[in-house]
C-alpha cells in the first residue's frame, strides 16, 4: 500500500514579507472603499480589482519577469493568497489564470501563446476560464466528447462545456478537447488548447445558481477555429495536462477558506466568552483550519519542486470542501440567526450567502466520489 506523507513547511521570510505587504495594499483598498469584503471571495468577479492588483505585481508571481511575473516561490505565492482570501477580496477575475491556466501556459504554450498572453495576465487586464466538463458527463473528464478537428493551420473544435466560470467575462479558455481515438483506457486522444473567446464559433449560455447569480455558463462550439500555437503542450497529451492542472486547481487555500468570511462572524457573534458548546465547536473547527492549512502549504512546497501532487491536492480538496460544508451547519447550531440576504445585518446576510453556495463546494473541481476514488487508487485499495 502506497503511502502519502504531507511534510511540514516552513514558509520563507520573503513569504512572510510579501504577505505583510499583500495586507497593506488590500487595507488600502478597503480605507478607500474600492471593494467591500465578498462572502466567496474567488468566485466574485471584479475586473478593477484584478487590474490594480496586478499593477501592484500581485498577480502571476511565481512566472518569469519576462511575462510579467517576479519569479517568486509557489510559498510566496499561497501567502498572498492567504491574505486575498481572509480579506474577502474580489479575486473572481484573474483566479483561474492565476491559479492553473497561467502556470500551465508557462509549462506548455507555444512562444507566441506565452509572450502574447502572459504578461496581459499578470497585469490583470486579461482573463482565463476553464473548458473542462460537459454535459451528463459530471466529473469524469475522460469521457470528453468535444472534438477537435485538423484543418489548414490549426483545429476546428465542436461541441459543448458546462459550468465554465464566467465564461462570459473572459478573455480565453482552455478546452479539452477529443483528437483522436480514446483508447482502451479512455484517456489517449486528448488535447488542450487555448481558445480566444472573440472567435467566430463559441457561444456561451448563462446558467443562474440557486443565489440567483449568473457565473456559470453553458459554452457551445460550431467549427471553433484554434491555431496551431494555441494548442497547450502535445497533441494527444491532454490527460497528463490536465490531470497536472488540477494538483493546482484543487490544493490551494481556496479550498477550506470559501465562508472564511462567515467563520469569522461566527467568531465575533460568540464573543470572547463563548459557552462550553461553542468553545468545543470552534475548537474544533480551528483545528481543522490548521490541518488544512498545513497540508495545503506542503503542497505548495512540492509544486515548487517540480511534482505533480495529483492524489494529495485531491486529499485536500476532499477535506477541505468537507470543512466547508459543514461550516453553515455549525454555526446555525450555534447561533439563532435567520439566514436572510436583504438583512441590514453582516452575519444573517453571510449565513445565507454561505447556505446558498455552500452545495456546490463539494462539487466544483471534483466531487466528491471522484476525488475518494483517486484516493483509493493511489493508495493501492482499487
Amino acid at each position: 500500500m502506497s503511502v502519502f506523507e504531507f511534510q511540514s513547511v516552513a514558509l520563507p521570510k520573503v513569504a512572510e514579507i510579501e504577505r505583510l505587504e499583500i495586507r497593506e495594499f488590500l487595507q488600502r483598498e478597503i480605507a478607500e472603499k474600492r471593494f467591500e469584503p465578498h462572502r466567496c471571495s474567488w468566485s466574485s468577479f471584479d475586473a478593477g480589482f484584478s487590474q490594480r492588483l496586478g499593477a501592484a505585481g500581485f498577480i502571476g508571481v511565481t512566472w518569469p519577469e519576462q511575462y510579467g511575473g517576479r519569479g517568486a516561490s509557489t510559498l510566496t505565492r499561497f501567502a498572498i493568497t492567504e491574505e486575498l482570501l481572509a480579506a474577502g477580496a474580489p479575486c473572481g477575475a484573474h483566479w483561474a489564470a492565476d491559479r492553473q491556466s497561467g502556470p500551465q501556459l508557462l509549462k506548455y504554450g507555444s512562444d507566441e501563446a506565452k509572450t502574447k498572453i502572459l504578461p496581459q495576465l499578470a497585469a490583470g487586464t486579461s482573463f482565463f476560464g476553464i473548458g473542462m466538463s460537459e454535459p451528463n458527463s459530471g466529473s469524469d473528464l475522460a469521457s470528453v466528447k468535444t472534438k477537435a478537428v485538423k484543418v489548414d493551420g490549426g483545429y476546428a473544435i465542436t461541441g459543448q462545456k458546462i459550468w465554465t466560470s464566467n465564461a462570459h467575462r473572459v478573455d480565453y479558455l482552455i478546452v479539452l478537447a477529443r483528437t483522436g481515438d480514446r483508447g482502451e483506457s479512455r484517456h489517449e486522444g486528448l488535447t488542450q488548447f487555448v481558445v480566444d473567446m472573440t472567435s467566430d464559433g463559441i457561444s456561451p449560455r448563462a446558467i443562474h445558481d440557486l443565489a440567483g447569480n449568473h457565473e456559470f455558463n453553458e459554452v457551445f462550439f460550431d467549427d471553433c477555429f484554434v491555431p496551431d500555437d494555441m494548442i497547450v503542450g502535445e497533441v494527444g497529451e491532454g490527460w497528463n495536462l490536465v490531470t497536472g492542472e488540477l494538483a493546482f486547481e484543487r490544493s490551494g487555500p481556496d479550498r477550506f477558506l470559501s465562508d472564511y468570511q462567515l467563520f469569522r462572524e461566527l467568531v465575533d457573534q460568540v464573543g470572547p466568552t463563548p459557552d462550553r458548546c461553542a468553545s468545543i465547536e470552534i475548537g474544533a473547527m480551528v483545528s481543522r483550519l490548521a490541518s488544512l492549512r498545513k497540508m495545503s502549504a506542503s503542497i505548495a512546497g512540492m509544486l515548487d519542486q517540480g511534482a505533480q501532487p495529483a492524489v494529495q491536492a485531491a486529499m485536500v480538496k476532499e477535506l477541505g470542501t468537507a470543512f466547508e460544508r459543514s461550516v453553515p451547519e455549525i454555526v446555525r447550531k450555534l447561533v439563532p440567526v435567520e439566514p436572510s440576504q436583504i438583512a441590514h445585518d453582516d452575519f444573517a446576510e453571510a449565513m445565507a450567502d454561505t447556505v446558498l453556495r455552500a452545495p456546490s463546494f463539494t462539487l466544483r473541481g471534483g466531487t466528491r466520489e471522484i476525488l475518494k476514488s483517486m484516493i483509493a487508487r493511489g493508495l493501492g485499495l482499487r
